[in-house]
């Protein structure tokens, strides 16, 4: 499942490459016809990924807990996020799948129960990793979709 945590870095480094370019004003610009912005979208991802992995499994996260109701599913943007802000999540998008990959080779999640979600059911750490990959694709996206729109 290593090879999974891959993927999902793989596809974060191509995202923020594709929005590297991207100020903070057009961050987070909300464009008509949608309820959040690129920047939300980014936190969402990383808040998604602690909820399904550690949350579920029983552990703690293992960024500031702030973060869980600001971007968890149902929300939406409160407000701007500044440029320091922004660099924050920028790098919690990778330095999460780092802590992930230890905290998977060390068997944190050795004990992830069984839980419902939207698409099913996960029995494992290792099916909360391919729905997180999956999410991933959805909100790359929605994060597409928004920068045509910028």
């Amino acid at each position: 499942m290593i090879a999974i945590i891959e993927k999902i870095g793989n596809v974060r480094r191509f995202l923020l490459n594709q929005i590297s370019d991207l100020s903070p004003e057009q961050l987070n610009e909300i464009p008509k016809g949608f309820n959040n912005n690129v920047i939300w979208n980014l936190a969402h991802l990383v808040v998604a990924q602690q909820s399904l992995c550690y949350l579920r499994a029983g552990q703690s996260v293992v960024i500031d807990e702030r973060y869980m109701p600001l971007y968890k599913p149902g929300t939406k943007p409160e407000g701007l996020v500044d440029a320091y802000e922004i660099e924050k999540i920028k790098d919690m998008m990778l330095t999460t799948l780092d802590t992930l990959k230890v905290d998977y080779a060390n068997g944190v999640f050795d004990n992830y129960p069984v839980s419902s979600i939207r698409y099913g059911e996960m029995a494992s750490i290792d099916d909360a990793l391919q729905y997180v990959l999956f999410h991933e694709g959805i909100h790359f996206g929605y994060i597409m979709a928004l920068k045509k729109l910028l």
